[in-house]
């Protein structure tokens, strides 16, 4: 999941965004995604949601499967971004919940099925109540599957053992992709999850713990994980926290420079203290294995 990256004016910064892109696959990551939480997509107008499609989607040019977070509070709106996101190389969508008004499952139901429907694109729904306070059941989300033919798995930012209770719930029908930074990482993989949509800030490490855990050296995967650990314990205090930091400790990775847009957590020079060291730690740590 990029990080929206802007000038020192606070608008966006297409060409640091190009290059995070190639920093992510340089990586090795399996895929791109775009608009979601760690892209503060709620600091952007639509035009500028339309326009990091583009940007990305250009960027990407067909290297790597391409998904697009599609937030909205209509039906309309979700569908016209879907569409956008379709026409310029995404892959797949990941649909958030509406933010306006708090409603019961069937609402949302209702809601993520005529978007689904209304766009010839595999979906995911993002299932986040920590980070967006709602969130739908193992069985409502069962429920949808069997209404959408093309609803194809949940983004779920929840702990190991929420995504273990999905999957009870689903009877194993329902794909799992987790979040949270890697927190939790290697018992969300013992869960069923089958891969996670991260920011980039610990991205590389996060690819090579997941390779060698799908390669079977379960033993070398837990050895690295640990070594995450702390790292994402500071990264992932709350979204404002990663918003400021973790974007950092990115930009020390990729050489690209970080400002922010208002509203957002100040950097304290304590903390940008901590962003080096542990940014330090990461790359230290993935090249110790290499």
């Amino acid at each position: 999941m990029l990080f929206a990256l802007f000038r020192e004016d606070e608008s966006l910064d297409l060409e640091a965004m190009a290059k995070q892109v190639d920093y992510c696959i340089d990586q090795g990551c399996h895929g791109i995604t775009v608009l979601g939480l760690a892209t503060e997509v709620q600091k952007l107008s639509f035009a500028e949601r339309k326009l990091l499609i583009e940007n990305v989607g250009r960027a990407n040019a067909g290297r790597v499967p391409y998904s697009v977070t599609v937030p909205g509070n209509s039906v309309a709106e979700q569908i016209e971004l879907a569409q956008h996101a379709k026409d310029h190389g995404a892959d797949w969508l990941i649909l958030q919940p509406p933010m306006v008004g708090n409603y019961g499952a069937d609402v949302y139901l209702e809601f993520f099925e005529r978007v689904a429907k209304g766009v010839d694109l595999p979906v995911a729904v993002q299932n986040a109540p920590q980070y967006l306070g709602r969130s739908l059941s193992g069985e409502d989300l069962t429920k949808l599957r069997q209404r959408c033919p093309n609803f194809a798995c949940v983004k779920s930012e929840e702990s190991a053992l929420g995504i273990q209770r999905v999957i009870s719930l689903s009877e194993g029908k329902l794909r799992i992709l987790g979040g949270r930074g890697t927190l939790e990482m290697t018992d969300s993989l013992r869960a069923g999850c089958e891969g996670f949509v991260l920011a980039p800030d610990i991205a590389p490490i996060a690819v090579k713990i997941f390779n060698l855990w799908q390669a079977g050296d379960r033993h070398l995967a837990e050895t690295l994980y640990s070594e995450a650990v702390p790292a994402a314990t500071f990264i992932m205090q709350s979204l404002e926290h990663l918003i400021t930091y973790g974007k950092r400790i990115h930009g020390i990775h990729a050489g690209i420079r970080i400002h922010d847009r208002s509203p957002y957590l100040p950097a304290t020079d304590f903390g940008l203290e901590m962003a080096d060291r542990w940014a330090a730690h990461l790359a230290a740590a993935k090249s110790s294995i290499l």
